[in-house]
């Protein structure tokens, strides 16, 4: 079954559409939280993306930009805005195919099968971050270097994710803890340095050393 994160703020459309698509077999997420769709996407590993350009905070181009730095998942953005300057920005920003609202529903779950079908029926379905010889599986939760392998555990992999996605940047101790906890009780900070010890150990055993940087007083920087 395929998941697609569809990326609408209008509920009674979202519903309509996602009701729709479900009957096909599709499994549909809705984000609640319109603030970091970027989270969300880490979060639910999706196969297509469906995002209209006008959307609380931040415009859809901006996430499908976001988007694209990380990865190759096919989007179809929905839109009312019909014009070419819009349409040309949308796939200048990665963006696979446009529709037009309003459609007919029968012609996006077209779309939809036509995408998946040219964008895993011949390329596989596996989303890989890749720095400095590492490359890494997050659906798999896995680690590959010079064809040495490791596993590793949901708190691992949503720091090393987070590393990633923010390659050649600081990213503070606040944020780490903030996206690896998000709870209203309190955190130990060991924990946390626990956890990156833990991880750069992994690294180390298949000969992927000193990949993550300490930056005292700062956070951490692959």
């Amino acid at each position: 079954m395929y998941t697609i994160l569809l990326i609408e703020d209008e509920e009674i459309i979202a519903q309509k559409m996602k009701d729709f698509l479900e009957g096909w077999n599709y499994k549909v997420i809705i984000p609640k939280d319109f603030k970091n769709i970027l989270q969300v996407f880490l979060d639910t590993h999706p196969d297509l993306v469906c995002m209209d350009i006008v959307l609380p905070f931040l415009n859809g181009y901006h996430w499908a930009g976001e988007i694209r730095k990380i990865s190759k998942v096919p989007i179809l953005f929905i839109s009312s805005i019909a014009d070419n300057m819009n349409i040309v920005m949308a796939l200048s920003q990665g963006a696979d195919d446009y529709i037009t609202k309003p459609f007919e529903l029968q012609i996006l779950q077209a779309k939809i099968q036509a995408l998946l079908r040219r964008t895993y029926d011949f390329a596989g379905k596996t989303l890989v971050l890749e720095h400095k010889g590492l490359r890494f599986f997050p659906e798999e939760t896995r680690a590959v270097f010079n064809d040495h392998e490791v596993e590793l555990t949901r708190n691992e992999s949503k720091i090393l994710m987070l590393l990633l996605q923010q390659k050649n940047k600081i990213v503070s101790r606040d944020e780490m803890m903030n996206y690896l906890w998000k709870t209203d009780y309190y955190v130990d900070e060991n924990t946390l340095s626990v956890n990156v010890n833990r991880l750069r150990k992994k690294l180390d055993s298949i000969g992927c050393q000193r990949f993550i940087e300490t930056v005292k007083g700062m956070g951490y920087k692959v």
